[in-house]
């Protein structure tokens, strides 16, 4: 993977990083740790970009990981993975590679009412997805970021995915249709959601009960 040529040394690093580092090297091993170095060298390359520019560059770097069902890689039928167990994984579904782009992005900057995470079905693949939706202005079509398509497209260009509901940090939407949808209410209603956001500020890892890592 060409991650690995990203890793920058370990005092470009702040302290808060560092931590991160460590844990994550610690808890899932050293290759792993240097997934977290090509991650947090990607942030610190694309910051001052345009937000185009970012959305670009997240969806290809998280695009090469590995997909793998929940079942084959954390043991449950349906498990969210925060950044950091998707980084100490190398895999995970379509779930975790959304996640993890949606909060590299807010990292980076971009609005929480820009960016949607949308569950759809695969018409092709007769399966249920998720994607992550750009709204570059909230009258615009977004552009979706897809770890099943590596381009970046309009979502009217994406007559394969039949959108059911979004969220986001604070609101849920049902969509009817490849625009804003029907608000709903707040994204804390749902369940997983409010589970991984929680794992997430405790900085709480789950071990895969597979090792991707190994030869």
């Amino acid at each position: 993977m060409t991650w690995l040529l990203l890793a920058p040394p370990l005092n470009a690093f702040n302290e808060q990083e560092q931590a991160a580092f460590d844990r994550v090297t610690a808890f899932y091993g050293e290759r792993a740790g240097k997934r977290m170095m090509a991650w947090r060298q990607l942030l610190a390359s694309v910051s001052y970009q345009q937000e185009r520019q970012m959305l670009e560059q997240v969806n290809r770097f998280f695009n090469q990981f590995m997909f793998l069902n929940d079942i084959e890689i954390w043991g449950e039928n349906d498990y969210w993975a925060t950044p950091s167990e998707f980084l100490g994984a190398a895999g995970g579904d379509c779930e975790d590679f959304t996640i993890a782009k949606y909060f590299s992005l807010r990292e980076l900057g971009i609005e929480d009412q820009k960016l949607r995470l949308v569950y759809v079905k695969s018409l092709s693949r007769d399966q249920f997805h998720m994607v992550l939706a750009y709204y570059a202005s909230p009258s615009d079509v977004p552009v979706l970021l897809d770890n099943l398509d590596p381009d970046i497209k309009p979502a009217t260009e994406r007559s394969d995915l039949q959108p059911v509901y979004s969220f986001n940090g604070s609101q849920l939407w049902l969509m009817k249709q490849q625009g804003q949808g029907q608000l709903a209410g707040k994204s804390s209603r749902l369940k997983r959601w409010t589970n991984l956001r929680e794992r997430f500020e405790a900085q709480t890892l789950a071990r895969p009960v597979i090792n991707l890592d190994q030869p």
